[in-house]
C-alpha cells in the first residue's frame, strides 16, 4: 500500500464511530486467543445454580451489551458506570430487562446501601475492594476479571507508552482477602492477540483513549506504517493478552 493511501485508511478507520464496549467493527481484525476459563460461563453458572442470588450488580457495565444476555435478572438487579457517553445506552438496553442502571464517578463510594448484594460481578472495571466488602451481604460472591499490566505492553511500548504500575494477580488479591473476602478462585493468563492491519490498531487506541496519551494517525503515521509493513510481511503482528480471574466470598 502506497504511503498516501495508508494514510487516508487510517484516517478513515479514526473517525469510525464508537459506543458503548462494542468492538465488533474490528471483529476478525483483532482476534484474541482463548483464555483458560470463561467469564460469562462462569457468572451465568452461578446466576443459574439454586439457591440463584437475589440481588446483582454489574460494575462497568459500559453499554450493558454483555449483561443484557444474562438476562432473566434476579429481583433486584443494577448495573454501574461512570462513562457518560455509556449511561443512556445501558440504560436503554438494561431498564426494560429489569435492572437499575446508575452512573458513577470513579472513585466515589458506591450509591448503594451496605450489604446490598450476594452477586457482585466486574469485567475490566475499576473497583474498590473496601466498597466490594461493604456492597456485599453475607455469604455474598464477587467475581470479577481484569486487564493485568502486561496486557499490549510490547504493542504500547512502539508508541512509546510503558506501564509503570503493577496490576496483576499478585497484587489484587491481597488487597481483596484485605478487606474481608475469602478468595475461592484464582487464575491468570497470558496469551496472544493478533492484529491483522493497522487501521484496527487505530480504532483500538481511539476506542481507548487512556492508553496512549493524544493518540493520533498523524502524530504516530511513521509507527503505524511500520506495523503495516510488518503485518504485510508476516500477516499480522502479536501482542501480549493478560488477564486474571479472581472470585471471592463475603464470610460475615
Amino acid at each position: 500500500m502506497k504511503p498516501q493511501d495508508l494514510r487516508r485508511f487510517l484516517e478513515e478507520e479514526a473517525e469510525k464511530p464508537f459506543s458503548g464496549w462494542d468492538f465488533s467493527y474490528v471483529d476478525e481484525r483483532i482476534v484474541e486467543a482463548p483464555l483458560d476459563w470463561s467469564y460469562p460461563s462462569l457468572v451465568l453458572i452461578r446466576l443459574r445454580t439454586q439457591p440463584p442470588p437475589q440481588s446483582l450488580l454489574d460494575m462497568g457495565t459500559g453499554g450493558g451489551e454483555f449483561f443484557s444476555r444474562l438476562a432473566p435478572f434476579p429481583p433486584f438487579t443494577c448495573a454501574t458506570e461512570a462513562y457518560p457517553p455509556n449511561f443512556p445506552l445501558a440504560s436503554r438496553r438494561l431498564v426494560p430487562l429489569g435492572a437499575q442502571v446508575f452512573p458513577i464517578i470513579e472513585g466515589d463510594p458506591l450509591p448503594f446501601a451496605d450489604s446490598q448484594f450476594e452477586l457482585v460481578i466486574n469485567r475490566h472495571e475499576y473497583y474498590d475492594p473496601a466498597e466490594v466488602a461493604r456492597i456485599l451481604a453475607p455469604g455474598g460472591e464477587f467475581i470479577t476479571q481484569q486487564v493485568g499490566d502486561q496486557n499490549d505492553s510490547d504493542l504500547l511500548a512502539l508508541f512509546g507508552v510503558v506501564r509503570d504500575e503493577a496490576f496483576n494477580l499478585e497484587t489484587a488479591a491481597p488487597e481483596l482477602a484485605a478487606a474481608g473476602l475469602a478468595l475461592t478462585t484464582r487464575r491468570e493468563c497470558l496469551t496472544v492477540t493478533r492484529i491483522f492491519d493497522a487501521g484496527a490498531v487505530v480504532y483500538y487506541f481511539k476506542a481507548l483513549p487512556w492508553e496512549i496519551p493524544d493518540f493520533s494517525v498523524e502524530r504516530f503515521f511513521s509507527v503505524l506504517a511500520a506495523i503495516q509493513e510488518k503485518i504485510d510481511e508476516f500477516g499480522y503482528i502479536e501482542t501480549i493478552q493478560h488477564r486474571f480471574l479472581i472470585a471471592a466470598k463475603k464470610i460475615n
